[in-house]
């Protein structure tokens, strides 16, 4: 039976274990995907685990998606280019990254909104909001930064050939396309963005999923904006994770509904 997992700290809460075993079940794959709690001290140590345990992929999340990096073994050009990885898979003991980040953002995005020629926001200068920059650039938006560390979001912005704005300019933001890529609202009634300009905008993404709706989205709403939750473009990152883990098509709409399912259950819980 093939072992795949997710490495990061903290992980009890990750809902992929939920998503890709759905998915091996469904399909009759051999497999079983689990927890890999891994703290920054012992992130080498598990990175040569895969190896020696033959680990055949992981998903990588925070806070190693940057460190992991000098670790492994070969790096698709899209990883290098974003500087970040979320995929590791284990080809007969030569660990591959990439990143599948961007194409779950692409993804939920253009269920609702052509993104070709928008202005979008981006909101956070992390791991995450790299993704998401990536995502935007290849898709042709002009894309500006908003964070509250100016030096990061200068550097992010660099990096990629877009816009940077002073924290203190969010209030006069506007464009097609609004993205909130920080963990402000992550299990708490909070949002990093003022009410105010949300009708500025068409479309509010927010990567947070717990909860499902966050006061951002909850907002937005409310001003007329079409929303997307942060559970679609973890869905679609793992599906994408889900194809190169076994070269089959993924069942999107059962991962989906996996997912929903394990996060109605932690509330429960």
């Amino acid at each position: 039976m093939d072992v795949f997992g997710i490495i990061g700290w903290p992980v009890g809460h990750s809902l992929s274990p939920a998503m890709h075993n759905a998915a091996f079940q469904a399909l009759g794959v051999k497999a079983v995907y689990g927890l890999l709690p891994t703290t920054p001290e012992d992130l080498a140590q598990a990175i040569s685990g895969i190896k020696a345990l033959h680990i055949k992929g992981v998903s990588v999340t925070i806070p190693h998606k940057e460190a992991v990096i000098p670790l492994l073994d070969e790096l698709d050009p899209v990883a290098r280019e974003i500087g970040a990885v979320n995929t590791i898979l284990n080809r007969g003991g030569s660990l591959w990254g990439t990143n599948t980040d961007w194409l779950g953002v692409k993804k939920a995005l253009e269920e609702v909104v052509s993104l070709t020629g928008q202005r979008a926001v981006v909101v956070g200068a992390g791991g995450a909001a790299r993704a998401v920059v990536y995502a935007l650039k290849k898709a042709r938006a002009a894309v500006e930064i908003y964070n509250r560390t100016w030096e990061k979001a200068q550097a992010l912005a660099q990096d990629f050939g877009v816009e940077a704005r002073p924290w203190a300019a969010l209030g006069q933001a506007d464009g097609e396309i609004l993205v909130q890529t920080t963990s402000v609202g992550l299990k708490e009634d909070r949002s990093p963005v003022p009410r105010e300009i949300l009708g500025r905008f068409k479309v509010v993404m927010d990567i947070v999923y717990d909860p499902l709706e966050t006061r951002l989205l909850r907002e937005a709403r409310a001003e007329g904006c079409l929303v997307v939750n942060g559970l679609k473009m973890l869905v679609y990152q793992g599906a994408e994770q889900f194809k190169l883990f076994t070269g089959l098509e993924p069942p999107v709409e059962l991962m989906e509904q996996a997912a929903l399912e394990a996060l109605k259950g932690e509330k429960n819980g």
